[in-house]
């Protein structure tokens, strides 16, 4: 395979040109330079995930990080809003698992008031009851939508399956009785707790050199403390499923019905993760959709959609095949992917299958490094899992040197078809 060779591994990101300092409070600060750009972009995260939720108050960690710019100790919402708007810059907060995330970009002369306003809003929010109560109406608004999709409803059964009684098996974005019981005081309180700067990584990328970006972060972010912040929790054991378990969730009136089978996979960091990857874009993502799309929406005609995910966590993750179809096709269509899977168990993919892939995954490295926003991107993933500063420029040999016989090992090792998650969301059966 040529696909090394157009590729210039000194274009992508590496040691030479990724700063990485720890400042003294415990931050973690990653930046790289790009001159070509008058922008500048900010992504991060801090350890204050939904793992924290007490079970009767799920959405504390998503609600607290949607509250804090509605208002902190020097400006109220429409304030903040105000100037961010009138410098053309954005800032946003959400929570998963792990962690609280940010997000923002400006012009580059503007770093100071996205930094500004996300040191205040990280340190300072005030939490104002009436915000509060509306997103409070529109967390609910939004919860009472996805009791009636099929596609949500289906893909939220089958992690309660695989992650039960885990974090991973939880909505950030809890239930309506869950929301429901969540005061400001414990949004509060879980900011208190939870809020610091120890394991919080900030990554700014853009027309900035790295010693502008330490001074200016240490301007607004270097005197943050917080001794009583909590360290994270240890993460309970995850087992695979013994047997294959079938779960249908009635939700009348539905044209479709969504369809979830899948079962365990590797967490990020596991040497078979490249191997994992690959095999699921043949088993169902390149193309068409890989095998499952062509087998059972082109072929047999019995899906409005079908396709593969792997979803690779810290500890680890979920391997999926999705699909809308005819409720009166549901059957037919389980069968059909569960006997697909059986045959990625048992045949090796071909030569030409995993060359094709290969080419594909290194040759759209570069097209996902183009802008800041994805440099940003891929910068916080390698501190996220621990990947090293050298990672994007040892992809493309390790992409190349994954063969037809480590996809089959791979898949083996996750993939039983007999212990599979099987859940459908729709019409009553």
């Amino acid at each position: 395979m040529s696909e090394l060779k157009s590729i210039h591994l000194n274009s992508l990101p590496g040691p030479h040109d990724i700063s990485r300092v720890v400042l003294p409070n415990g931050i973690t600060l990653l930046s790289r330079s790009n001159f070509n750009s008058p922008s500048v972009v900010i992504s991060g995260y801090l350890n204050a995930g939904s793992l924290f939720d007490p079970g009767d108050k799920l959405s504390l960690a998503y609600f607290t990080s949607l509250g804090l710019m509605r208002g902190n100790h020097n400006f109220n919402f429409q304030q903040i809003y105000d100037r961010l708007e009138s410098a053309g810059a954005s800032l946003g907060f959400g929570a998963s698992v792990h962690t609280t995330s940010f997000g923002g970009r400006a012009l580059v002369e503007d770093l100071p008031l996205l930094l500004q306003t996300l040191s205040e809003s990280l340190r300072y929010p005030t939490f104002p009851g009436d915000q509060l109560e509306r997103l409070r109406a529109r967390l609910m608004t939004g919860l009472a939508m996805r009791a009636q999709d099929t596609a949500e409803m289906a893909s939220l059964t089958f992690d309660d399956i695989i992650f039960p009684n885990h974090p991973y098996g939880r909505p950030e974005d809890g239930y309506i009785e869950t929301v429901q019981n969540v005061s400001r005081d414990d949004l509060v309180e879980f900011h208190r707790r939870h809020y610091g700067p120890t394991g919080m990584v900030l990554v700014v990328v853009g027309a900035v050199s790295p010693q502008e970006v330490q001074e200016k972060v240490l301007t607004y972010l270097g005197d943050w403390s917080n001794p009583q912040q909590e360290a994270a929790h240890e993460m309970p054991e995850i087992k695979p499923l013994s047997e294959s378990v079938r779960k249908h969730i009635t939700i009348p009136e539905k044209s479709q019905t969504d369809l979830v089978i899948g079962t365990l996979g590797p967490k990020r960091k596991s040497p078979d993760y490249l191997a994992a990857s690959l095999g699921n874009s043949i088993l169902g993502q390149f193309g068409m959709m890989g095998r499952i799309g062509d087998i059972v929406r082109e072929q047999a005609g019995l899906a409005y959609h079908a396709s593969t995910s792997l979803n690779a966590w810290i500890s680890s993750g979920s391997w999926e095949v999705s699909a809308g179809v005819n409720p009166a096709n549901l059957q037919k269509a389980i069968d059909l992917i569960l006997s697909e899977m059986k045959r990625y168990v048992n045949e090796p993919v071909s030569n030409e299958e995993l060359s094709d892939n290969q080419a594909n995954f290194i040759g759209r490295l570069p097209l996902s490094l183009e802008s800041n926003s994805g440099v940003a991107n891929s910068l916080l993933n390698l501190e996220r899992f621990q990947l090293g500063l050298d990672y994007y420029q040892l992809y493309p040999a390790k992409i190349e040197a994954v063969t037809p016989a480590m996809v089959l090992e791979t898949a083996r090792r996750y993939i039983d078809p007999d212990k599979m998650a099987i859940v459908s969301a729709g019409v009553a059966l």
